[in-house]
């Protein structure tokens, strides 16, 4: 049997997030404002690729992990690359005095400070996916860490972000211990995940307890664009020999109509 940290994604969309859950057939994809990642079945099929085709609409990029699927033909593949999900076996979790909630009054401050450290996916209304908590100095934030994917029983520690001029200070250790003390409480398992690159990321994380549980490879898919409909020429009107022009109307060709497009 699979694990729900297998295919996490389509395992919180199923559990505690199935409030956010937009379904079509059996894809699960959370609002676009919210996470870019789709909650593919475990071996998706043809109708699986043509249920996220319908979902996400022409040209779309479609980011998945924990599903070892290679999309149908004509279909752009770019991929993200290599990473590893660890999970907590010692972390020291302890809510910390200076870590403050935030809330949706923050999140322009929550976009900025991602913009200028690229944590990965964080969207303006990825906050309703769990708690984030963050550091102010000087009353500007300048460090946050917060949950986003919610399996049963496990929660996921994501945006884990310090400004650049404040790094150093020990944020990022004592903001990732403040939200794993806030899930535990929920009796619930702290987990993350990493680009694979990210060697600095991964010590920090290995250093407050967690340990790596599998490789992961990140990848994402290209909807292929519709080609644009084109009307075709008329036809010549047909004569019999027992008609003519004059006295038997000609009969023109009509175009079909392009399918109409489905609203999502």
């Amino acid at each position: 049997m699979r694990h729900v940290l297998d295919n996490p994604v389509r395992a919180a969309l199923l559990g505690p997030h199935a409030g956010l859950a937009v379904r079509r057939g059996g894809v699960l994809c959370y609002p676009p404002d919210v996470c870019p990642f789709v909650g593919l079945p475990d071996e998706p099929d043809e109708d699986s690729w043509r249920d996220v085709a319908a979902q996400l609409g022409p040209g779309a990029l479609v980011p998945y992990f924990g599903v070892d699927a290679t999309p149908p033909a004509g279909w752009e593949a770019p991929g993200f690359g290599p990473g590893v999900q660890m999970i907590d076996v010692g972390v020291d979790a302890t809510p910390d005095a200076e870590a403050v909630t935030l809330t949706a009054a923050d999140v322009a401050e929550m976009l900025d400070l991602v913009a200028r450290t690229r944590p990965g996916p964080f969207l303006p209304r990825t906050i309703v996916m769990g708690t984030y908590l963050g550091i102010r100095r000087g009353g500007a934030l300048v460090a946050m860490a917060g949950e986003r994917l919610h399996p049963p029983g496990w929660t996921e520690i994501s945006a884990v972000c310090t400004d650049p001029a404040q790094q150093g200070n020990g944020f990022a250790g004592r903001l990732v211990r403040a939200v794993a003390a806030g899930i535990r409480a929920r009796g619930e398992q702290p987990f993350l995940h990493s680009a694979a690159s990210n060697t600095r990321a991964i010590a920090l994380y290995a250093a407050l307890g967690f340990e790596v549980r599998r490789r992961v490879d990140f990848q994402a898919a290209c909807v292929p664009a519709v080609p644009a409909q084109t009307e075709p020429p008329p036809a010549t009107p047909a004569t019999s020999p027992a008609t003519t022009p004059a006295t038997s109307p000609a009969t023109r060709a009509r175009p079909g109509q392009a399918p109409t497009g489905e609203a999502r």
